[in-house]
C-alpha cells in the first residue's frame, strides 16, 4: 500500500515538473508566458469571434473588428493561455463534428431528464407531428456545438413518439422549449419557456438563451445595493461578482450559477451608469472588468494567476475546489484510488497473466473499500452537531487553494484533463520506469513465482482456488491429518468427493515455499602447486571425522525416534522407502565418504559456508539423483535435506507435500538442532 502511494506521488510530481518544463519551452520559443496579457487589436477578427463564443457573448450586429475588439475588453482581460485555449477547442469542436444529443422517447423520459433532474439547463427541439422541425439538421447541429460548450444539454422531441403528450402541452407546431431553474436554492422549480421569435439564426436563438438564463443573477446597477449585497450573509457566505460594462453578464458566468446553485451566489454589477465610483474604490474594485469571489476570510480577484482564464472549464475548476461539493470528493477519491491501484499492474513481477488477474484483485478490493468508507462519512455529514467542523474544513481549503501553488495544480489538472492521450503515455511511462526498478531491487531476492510462466501461474491460481473453496488452510504450523502422498489421477477432486472427511483434509496451500531456504551450491577452486598434499590430508582428516560423526548419528536414528516423536514414513509406500533409502545414503555418504563414487570431483571440494545452518549437507538431489553443480540453485526443507530448487518444487507442486527422504511435511516447522560443540567433535574424532 504504502510503497504503490509512494509512486503514485512520484508520478504527480513528476507531472508538475513536466508542465514547468513545458511552459520553459514556450517561453524559450516565443518569448512569451500564459498569464501574459494580449492586446485585443493585434489580433485578427476570427480570433476575436472565437473568444467572444468562448465567453458567451453574442456579436451579431458588428460588422467592424474594432467593435469586436472593445467587446472583449469590457468582457474581461485577455491572456496569452485563454487564446491558445480557445483556438484549440474550436480545432477539436471541427475535428469532432456534430455533437450527439438525447432523442426523447416520450413523455417520462422527457420529465426525468428535463423536469426532475433541476440542476442544468436544456434546449430542446420539438418536432410537431407530420411537420419539419424548425432547424435544419445543420443549424440543429452548430446550435448543439455552440451551447454545448456552457454545459447546456440538447434533446429532440419527436410528437410521433407520444402525440398526447404534445397536445396536452400545447405543442401544436415545431419549436424550441428550454428548461431553467428559477430558484436560488438547489432543486428549485424549472420553468419552460418556448421560444417564439421568428428569425431561426443560430445567433438570435443563442442570445434568447442568455437573456433567459441571465435572469437567474442578480444585478446591481446603484451603490445601496451593492453595499447590501458586500455585507456577510450567513446563509451565503460565497458569492461571485462581475463588475463590466455590459447589458448582461456572459454565458459561462450565467451557466456557473445554475451548476452552483445553492452553493455560491452569481451577481452581476453593470457599471455603465454607476451613480458612485468610490464605493467601488471602497472595497477594492479600481477597474472593470473584474471578477471577485466574496469570501469570509477576505477577497481573491480572479484572472490574476496561472490557468485563470474566463472560460466555462477553467472557472468551473476554480469554484469547485474552493466550495466543493460531496460529489466533487467522491469523485476525487474515486479517481485517486484507481491510479492508486493501477500501479500494481507495474509493482507486480511475474507472468502477464498474473499482473492482470492481481491487479483486477486490487481495483476491487479499492473500490469496494472506498464505497463502504464513504457510507459513515455520509451519515456523519447529515448530523447537525458537525456544521461548524464543516465549515471549519471548507476554511482550511478555501486557505488553500487561493494560493499561487494552488492555481497550479489546478492549470495542470486543467491542461492534463485537455490532452487525455499525454496523460495516458506519461503514466505508461512511469509505469514501465517502476517495473523496471522493481526488477532490479528484487534481482538478488528473486525466488521461483516471479520466473513461473502464464499457463504455471494459471495451474497454481486453479490449486488455490480449489484449496480455498474445498479446503480449510493449512498454515506453516499447522501439521496436516493425512501424510500420504496425494493421487495422481485427473479424477482427483471427484473422487474426493466421495468421502465423508472432506473437509477434514486439508489441501495445502503452496504459499509456504516462499519462506524455504534456497542457496547457490559452491565450490572451492583448488590451487595447484606446493602445499597441495598437506591440503589432501588435511580434507581426508576432516571427511573421515565427519564420516564418524555422521555414523554415529545414523546408528542413534537408527535405534528409534526420540520419546515423544512419532516415527516418521511408517505409512509410506514400498516405493518411498525406496526414495528414502537411497536419499538418507546419499546423506551420509555424500561429502563425508571421499573415496565413494557419488563425491565430487577433487577438484572441487564443497563450500559448506554458504549453507544454510540447518540443512544437512549433501552433495545429490534425491529427485533426480544427480550431483549437485557448482552455481546450481538449492532449496531446503524444514527437516533439513537439501534438494535442486527446481526438482523439488515440481514435487511439492505435484501434492506431495512432506519431504522425499523422511516424509517431514514440508510445510511444518522443525525444532532447531543443537550445534554440536567442539568438545564434542574432538571427542567423535578420537
Amino acid at each position: 500500500m504504502w510503497l504503490r502511494l509512494f509512486f503514485l506521488l512520484l508520478y504527480f510530481l513528476l507531472l508538475f515538473m513536466l508542465a514547468r518544463i513545458f511552459e520553459a519551452v514556450v517561453w524559450y520559443e516565443t518569448g512569451m508566458i500564459s498569464t501574459q496579457l494580449v492586446d485585443p487589436v493585434s489580433l485578427s477578427y476570427k480570433k476575436l469571434k472565437t473568444i467572444l463564443e468562448t465567453r458567451g457573448l453574442g456579436y451579431s450586429g458588428l460588422a467592424e473588428k474594432r467593435d469586436v475588439s472593445e467587446l472583449v475588453e469590457k468582457s474581461g482581460e485577455l491572456t496569452h493561455g485563454e487564446l491558445y485555449s480557445a483556438m484549440k477547442k474550436e480545432t477539436e469542436q471541427m475535428d469532432a463534428g456534430d455533437l450527439s444529443s438525447t432523442n426523447f422517447s416520450g413523455e417520462m423520459h422527457f420529465y426525468e431528464l428535463v423536469e426532475d433532474t433541476k440542476d442544468g439547463i436544456w434546449l430542446v427541439q420539438v418536432i410537431a407531428q407530420d411537420r419539419d422541425a424548425l432547424l435544419s439538421p445543420s443549424n440543429w447541429g452548430k446550435m448543439v456545438q455552440k451551447v454545448s460548450q456552457f454545459g447546456i444539454r440538447t434533446g429532440t422531441f419527436n410528437c410521433s413518439n407520444d402525440y398526447r403528450s404534445c397536445i396536452r402541452r400545447g405543442w401544436q407546431r415545431s419549436t424550441l422549449i428550454m428548461s431553467v431553474p428559477q430558484t436560488s436554492s438547489s432543486k428549485g422549480k424549472v420553468m419552460l419557456r418556448e421560444y417564439n421569435g421568428r428569425r431561426i439564426e443560430t445567433e438570435h436563438i443563442f442570445r434568447w438563451m442568455t437573456s433567459h438564463v441571465s435572469q437567474r443573477i442578480k444585478t446591481l446597477r446603484r451603490s445601496e445595493q451593492l453595499k447590501e449585497e458586500w455585507c456577510f450573509d450567513p446563509a451565503h457566505p460565497v458569492k461571485m461578482f462581475l463588475f463590466a460594462r455590459l447589458a448582461q453578464p456572459p454565458a459561462f458566468f450565467s451557466s456557473l450559477s445554475v451548476k452552483f446553485t445553492g452553493r455560491i451566489d452569481f451577481i452581476f454589477v453593470d457599471i455603465r451608469h454607476w451613480d458612485n465610483y468610490s464605493s467601488l474604490s471602497e472595497i477594492g474594485v479600481t477597474q472593470g472588468p473584474a471578477y471577485i469571489l466574496k469570501m469570509p476570510e477576505g477577497i481573491y480577484r480572479y484572472g490574476n494567476s496561472t490557468g485563470e482564464f474566463l472560460s466555462l472549464v477553467a472557472m468551473d475548476t476554480f469554484l469547485r475546489s474552493v466550495q466543493p461539493e460531496v460529489n466533487d470528493l467522491f469523485v476525487l477519491s474515486l479517481v485517486l484510488i484507481n491510479l492508486l491501484a493501477w500501479m500494481d499492474l507495474f509493482i507486480t513481477q511475474g507472468a502477464t497473466v498474473k499482473r492482470f488477474v492481481v491487479l483486477i484483485r486490487t481495483l476491487g478490493t479499492y473500490n469496494s473499500i472506498l464505497l463502504v468508507s464513504w457510507l459513515p462519512v455520509l451519515a456523519l455529514l447529515q448530523l447537525p452537531y458537525l456544521d461548524a467542523l464543516y465549515g471549519y474544513s471548507l476554511k482550511l481549503l478555501r486557505y488553500a487553494d487561493t494560493t499561487s501553488l494552488a492555481s497550479l495544480v489546478r492549470a495542470d489538472w486543467t491542461f492534463y484533463s485537455s490532452h487525455p492521450a499525454l496523460f495516458l503515455s506519461t503514466y505508461l511511462v512511469h509505469g514501465l520506469l517502476v517495473d523496471y526498478f522493481e526488477k532490479k531491487r528484487r534481482c538478488a531476492v528473486r525466488n521461483q513465482e516471479d520466473s513461473t510462466t502464464n499457463l504455471e501461474w494459471l495451474a497454481s491460481l486453479w490449486d488455490w482456488y480449489t484449496s480455498y473453496l474445498l479446503h480449510p488452510i493449512a498454515s506453516l504450523q499447522q501439521l496436516p491429518s493425512d501424510h500420504s502422498d496425494w493421487d495422481e489421477d485427473p479424477n482427483f477432486l471427484l473422487e474426493r468427493l466421495a468421502f465423508p472427511d472432506l473437509w477434514l483434509r486439508p489441501l495445502v496451500n503452496m504459499d509456504y515455499s516462499k519462506a524455504l531456504p534456497t542457496w547457490r551450491f559452491r565450490a572451492h577452486c583448488r590451487v595447484e602447486g606446493a602445499g597441495s598434499d598437506e591440503e589432501m590430508d588435511k580434507e581426508t582428516d576432516s571427511s573421515r571425522s565427519d564420516s564418524e560423526s555422521s555414523e554415529q548419528t545414523d546408528e542413534s536414528h537408527d535405534r528409534g525416534p526420540p520419546s515423544g516423536r512419532e516415527p516418521q514414513g511408517s505409512s509410506s509406500a514400498q516405493d518411498s522407502r525406496t526414495h528414502t533409502d537411497h536419499a538418507a545414503s546419499s546423506c551420509r555418504h555424500g561429502n563425508r565418504d571421499l573415496t565413494s563414487a557419488d563425491r565430487l570431483p577433487e577438484h572441487l571440494p564443497c563450500d559448506w559456508s554458504v549453507w544454510p545452518r540447518d540443512v544437512l549437507h549433501c552433495s545429490e538431489c534425491v529427485v533426480c539423483l544427480e550431483n549437485f553443480m557448482n552455481e546450481e540453485l538449492l532449496m531446503g526443507l524444514p527437516c533439513g535435506h537439501a534438494f535442486h530448487q527446481q526438482c523439488i518444487m515440481v514435487w511439492l507442486a505435484s501434492g506431495r507435500h512432506c519431504c522425499p527422504v523422511c516424509r517431514w511435511p514440508s510445510y511444518k516447522k522443525r525444532l532447531q538442532r543443537a550445534a554440536p560443540s567442539s568438545s564434542a567433535e574432538h571427542s567423535v574424532q578420537e
